[in-house]
């Protein structure tokens, strides 16, 4: 029997020729996941099942899998098309001198290179069953997923492996992005990659299970990650109702045109790109767009025109209750400690993060105007703000704003290039005969089933959601937070989307009441949600206590909920920049209110926020108020912790 026949499903013109050769692969419409026999004690066992449930790889007929056996480069290049099936081709096709037309695999190793998953050896061949060896399967699969290049590699390698130095050279900048992005499992020493030893089926099981984000592997076994015990549970409350403008597709502006527009498609040279949404009462406005020029010929200053309309018979009034607007240039992506008093509102890094902290403190720059009056059946300009770019370089910028209305609009939000701010007039031919703006971003995969890559997209359109407001009790129906016992944690997950939930299945992410087509289905991330968390902490034990609330930006997991995963050697990624304001009572019984600025890296364990001494028997309130900055990636969490 030819095991690779027995480890993965092939596409199905090669599944078809194989049945008539062998009975070593079965599918059945209606497949039926069994326990294989010979791997309920294996350590990925849990991983081997739930990739045979996807019908990524089978077993035997005598319900085996030998999670030991070898694994074939034939075989790996049809499991990389079975768990890649829409990898984009390369490069052209091949003819590999030691791969004949009838060989079993030849299809599959003929894509494979096409998409440019493997290479082959000089002479022109390619090896088909020469055994794989740990090191060269860990490069495939690491560059099936697109990460960065590394500028260090050797030296990343000797903070994870204490084998490193045995890592082929060709090899060692794919390993190095493999084990910063944590997808590198070894049994049973984390530390020991065996990089030169070849690849056993249950080793290969368990590397696909980390690309492909199932979290099946036993956590200990990851490269460079920590398992710390932390009860996790589900952030009480939900966001609030109130709806939001939100435009953040296109990112990269590459045309002028129409960014968003919920005005009515009526008399509209192309109705697809009006949405068609009142808005009335309270509303926020977030915008978060960037222009780039590579070249000289691209050097112009692209102005951002938000539109107002009144479609009504009564003129409507506009108050701008607060709201800031920052350039990138304005505020530069700049590395800052971990955490840094923002007293001074003078800390930042990036647009998102200094225009969430204004609002935080309520701020209404003199851009904008306490507020505007719209006549019945017209148009006005709420904002026209430049956005300035030269080469080689790009410009974002940031825009948030609260706003109430007396009566029913529509909004437009537009980019056009000028030297001059654009004129009413010029505005609204934009939107009367302007199309979508380009480069449009990628469309984003159905959430349902979920499918690898997942491309969650970016968000155009209504979301309904500013604020998310909560006071955190024990179990949600009563008046105080109990503290964990001494060195024990309890963490509230933050910004949670489909597909990372912390294992609590809680998705906070805001519902999109319109959108177009080729966005986001849901407001991933939350940006520019207020969230607002009371923790009415209690000690109940007889002896004073010392307590830490921290944010901390643990690794995606939903193995279980009694964990969570960091890292060690820290990655320099930053997954989370923002302004914190935190309120507590003091020893002293007295209010203190801190603006603290967080810059926290992917799989962070993080600094305490407030610490405080807790006395016997007493009840101490902290709030937790920021605003969910762009440029951040999710999940955070809130962590109440009792320190021994």
């Amino acid at each position: 029997m030819t095991p690779c026949r027995a480890l993965f499903r092939l596409p199905l013109p090669s599944l078809l020729q194989l049945l008539t050769l062998s009975s070593a692969i079965v599918i059945f419409p209606n497949f039926t996941v069994l326990a294989f026999n010979d791997t309920q004690n294996y350590w990925s066992n849990n991983c081997i099942r739930e990739l045979n449930s996807r019908k990524l790889l089978t077993g035997y007929p005598d319900n085996t899998f030998r999670p030991s056996a070898i694994v074939t480069r034939a075989e790996a290049a049809v499991l990389m098309l079975n768990a890649f099936p829409d990898a984009p081709n390369k490069r052209n096709a091949t003819l590999f001198r030691d791969v004949p037309p009838t060989y079993w695999a030849n299809q599959a190793i003929s894509t494979a290179y096409q998409k440019g998953f493997f290479s082959g050896y000089p002479g022109g061949i390619f090896q088909p069953n020469q055994a794989i060896p740990r090191a060269q399967i860990i490069g495939v699969i690491a560059g099936a997923k697109n990460y960065n290049s590394i500028a260090n590699p050797t030296q990343i390698l000797q903070k994870y492996f204490l084998d490193a130095v045995e890592i082929p050279k060709y090899t060692q900048n794919a390993i190095a992005s493999a084990a910063i992005n944590s997808i590198i499992v070894n049994y049973p020493n984390s530390k020991q990659l065996k990089p030169n030893q070849s690849a056993t089926r249950g080793e290969v099981a368990a590397l696909m299970c980390r690309a492909l984000n199932i979290y099946m592997v036993p956590p200990q076994y990851i490269a460079g990650v920590e398992v710390k015990p932390q009860q996790v549970k589900p952030l009480p409350g939900q966001l609030d109702s109130i709806p939001t403008f939100n435009s953040n597709s296109p990112e990269l502006v590459e045309s002028d045109g129409i960014l968003l527009s919920t005005f009515p498609p009526q008399g509209k040279t192309r109705p697809k790109a009006h949405l068609n949404y009142p808005f009335q009462g309270r509303f926020d406005i977030f915008s978060h767009h960037i222009i780039r020029a590579a070249t000289t010929a691209r050097n112009r200053t692209v102005y951002q025109g938000i539109i107002v309309y009144n479609p009504g018979n009564k003129p409507v009034t506009i108050e701008i209750l607060n709201g800031a607007s920052y350039l990138t240039q304005q505020a530069p992506f700049i590395p800052l400690p971990d955490l840094q008093d923002n007293s001074q509102n003078r800390v930042y890094s990036g647009p998102g993060s200094r225009t969430m902290g204004d609002v935080l403190r309520g701020i209404r720059q003199n851009i904008f105007l306490e507020k505007i009056t719209v006549e019945p059946g017209k148009s006005q300009i709420l904002a026209s703000l430049p956005i300035p770019v030269t080469a080689p370089s790009s410009n974002g910028r940031t825009v948030m704003m609260r706003l109430k209305s007396d009566g029913v609009i529509h909004i437009a939000n537009l980019a056009m290039t000028a030297n001059l701010p654009p004129s009413l007039n010029e505005w609204e031919n934009l939107i009367n005969t302007g199309n979508l703006a380009e480069k449009r971003d990628a469309t984003p995969t159905p959430l349902e089933p979920p499918r690898e890559p997942t491309v969650f997209g970016r968000v155009a359109g209504v979301s309904q959601g500013t604020k998310w407001e909560s006071t955190i009790t024990d179990n949600g129906n009563t008046t105080k937070l109990t503290i964990p016992a001494t060195g024990i944690a309890i963490s509230y997950p933050l910004g949670t989307v489909h597909l990372v939930t912390l294992a609590t299945q809680q998705i906070q992410s805001a519902k999109m009441l319109v959108r177009y087509p080729d966005t986001a289905y849901f407001a991933h991330s939350n940006y520019g949600i207020e969230y607002n968390l009371s923790l009415p902490l209690y000690n109940p034990n007889n002896q004073a206590q010392t307590v830490n609330i921290l944010i901390q930006t643990p690794l995606k997991d939903e193995g279980a909920t009694d964990r969570l995963l960091f890292l060690n050697p820290q990655v320099e990624q930053v997954f989370f920049r923002s302004t914190v304001k935190v309120s507590y009572e003091d020893d002293f019984g007295k209010i203190q209110i801190k603006y603290l600025h967080l810059a926290q890296r992917r799989g962070q364990k993080g600094e305490a926020l407030v610490t405080l001494q807790l006395p016997a028997g007493a009840t101490k309130k902290v709030k937790v108020d920021f605003i969910y900055p762009p440029d951040s990636t999710p999940p955070q969490v809130l962590t109440v912790e009792t320190a021994r």
